[in-house]
């Protein structure tokens, strides 16, 4: 099982390591070579990610990251859940000022020669170089790119699939109507929609994504989104929700989200926490329920 999640996260920690080297290479040159490094590490775990053949974790027809099952006779299959596992790569993104570039221009110069000596790692990346700045001359380095960007949010922001009144879901509303199924040796695992925790150990079984609503995940997308807003700015907008018309920059969308979050903990009309469920001893006891 090649994991998208697993994939994403180690992105994560290549750029989140290049981000501080970065930084240390200000100020003490050795740091750049260990920069450099991990450099070359994000771009092949992103280029490994983001192919589109028949083996890739991308899927163009869905315009979604999905999980990928190697079998023993080298096929490969993707296995069409959509979970907030193909949401995760959106959190691998980061913006880069000029202020930055002009600390270490070395070690700029040097990233920028790589992408251009390897075209097909710079295809698979959202990178900047020069000319192909954006707002305040901000660079990027990311997963995904503008044209990927737009249609995951497409799915992400809408109500019958991820986005729910208290935040992003971990997996799609669409299974509760269309369960994924998958037979392997005559057997059959089945993925539904489920308000809390998993049936099955299958596709990762209670993972870390599991939910309904996982809050650390949705810190995670909404910091990527205000990466990918430093860098858009008013230039990249979508709908939120999905087909409501109401056209939002990024920042918009993140608040938007945060502000879902926060009525997990809110009461309602019915003055019930949402985050205490069906615990009446939570909910109506005067001595819990604040």
């Amino acid at each position: 099982m090649e994991q998208a999640d697993g994939t994403a996260w180690v992105a994560l920690f290549c750029q989140n390591m290049l981000e501080i080297a970065f930084e240390l290479a200000a100020h003490d040159p050795t740091y750049e070579e260990l920069a450099a490094n991990y450099g070359m590490e994000l771009l092949l775990i992103a280029h490994a990610m983001n192919a589109t053949g028949r083996g890739g974790m991308w899927d163009e027809e869905d315009g979604f990251y999905h999980d990928v099952l190697r079998l023993p006779n080298g096929n490969a299959i993707r296995l069409k859940v959509r979970s907030i596992v193909g949401l995760l790569p959106l959190c691998v993104t980061t913006t880069v000022e000029k202020w930055q570039r002009e600390q270490v221009p070395k070690l700029t110069a040097g990233l920028q020669e790589q992408l251009r000596r390897m075209p097909e790692l710079r295809e698979s990346i959202h990178a900047t170089g020069p000319g192909h700045l954006g707002v305040a001359e901000r660079g990027i380095i990311g997963l995904v790119n503008k044209n990927r960007l737009r249609r995951i949010l497409t799915r992400m922001l809408d109500e019958n699939e991820f986005l729910s009144p208290y935040g992003i879901r971990a997996l799609s509303r669409y299974h509760a109507e269309h369960p994924y199924v998958f037979s392997a040796d005559g057997q059959e695992y089945r993925v539904s929609y489920l308000p809390a925790e998993s049936d099955t150990g299958m596709f990762g079984g209670n993972s870390n994504w599991r939910g309904p609503i996982w809050m650390p995940v949705n810190a995670l997308i909404i910091r990527g989104l205000m990466h990918y807003f430093a860098y858009y700015g008013e230039n990249f907008k979508v709908e939120c929700p999905t087909g409501s018309g109401k056209l939002m920059n990024l920042f918009e969308v993140a608040y938007e989200i945060a502000n879902r979050l926060t009525r997990i903990f809110l009461r309602d009309e019915a003055g019930r926490r949402p985050v205490f469920g069906g615990s009446e001893e939570f909910q109506r006891d005067p001595n819990w329920r604040d």
